[in-house]
């Protein structure tokens, strides 16, 4: 399994395009900094094809004002929940 780290929210970038493009059935994603964007209700359409697999850092929501506001689909996790993912991974990956 690869995690998949993605910064750029897709409201300003259309790099999550080639993320989810490069991604296997088991990876995951991850979204932080201005990607925690994509969390939202309106913006986590572009991710529904993940099932389970798409997360947000809570310290970036929290930071943006956006904690609470993540679609349901989102699992939030804090600073450890990422190095438990990136221990789950084999490797990761950053897109930006």
């Amino acid at each position: 399994m690869i995690l998949h780290i993605l910064n750029r929210s897709p409201g300003s970038s259309l790099v999550y395009r080639e993320a989810l493009a490069g991604m296997g059935p088991e990876d995951r994603l991850l979204l932080i900094e201005d990607g925690v964007q994509g969390a939202l209700t309106s913006q986590a359409r572009h991710f529904e094809s993940l099932g389970g697999r798409l997360f947000a850092l809570r310290e970036d929501l929290a930071s943006r004002g956006l904690e609470g506001r993540c679609d349901a689909s989102v699992q939030v996790v804090d600073v450890d929940g990422f190095v438990v993912l990136t221990e789950e991974a084999d490797k990761t990956v950053s897109w930006f």
